[in-house]
């Protein structure tokens, strides 16, 4: 009987209460960042076509009346963000080793390899 994988960010949520209860602040800030990160392109972009001065009693009423649904996004997408995280957390470090700083680089170094662990 094949094990269905969980979600990538069902995996990432699940990993952030490990890393913290093991004290490992590189691993719970990549984890956070990410998670971040998929939340931001979940958001709608608010339009503001539609926003206009008018009389108060055509205005929505009642809780949730203007709120907008998120996007839902596909495990590629998730999977395609958290991939762009390590990217960048890679190239960063590059950078930094380059100038100099070394144990900056290594800590982008070990938040991105935290993350390239939940992509395998």
């Amino acid at each position: 009987m094949p094990t269905e994988i969980a979600p990538l960010r069902e995996r990432l949520r699940a990993a952030v209460p490990v890393a913290m209860k093991a004290r490992d602040r590189a691993t719970v800030a990549a984890l956070r960042s990410a998670l971040a990160a998929v939340d931001n392109a979940e958001a709608v972009d608010g339009g503001g076509d539609d926003v206009r001065a008018g009389a108060i009693e055509t205005s929505p009423v009642g809780v949730g009346a203007a709120e907008v649904g998120r996007r839902v996004l596909s495990e590629a997408e998730v999977t395609a963000i958290v991939r762009n995280e390590v990217s960048e957390r890679r190239a960063a470090a590059a950078a930094y080793q380059a100038s100099g700083h070394g144990e900056r680089a290594a800590a982008l170094v070990a938040e991105a390899d935290a993350l390239a662990a939940h992509l395998e």
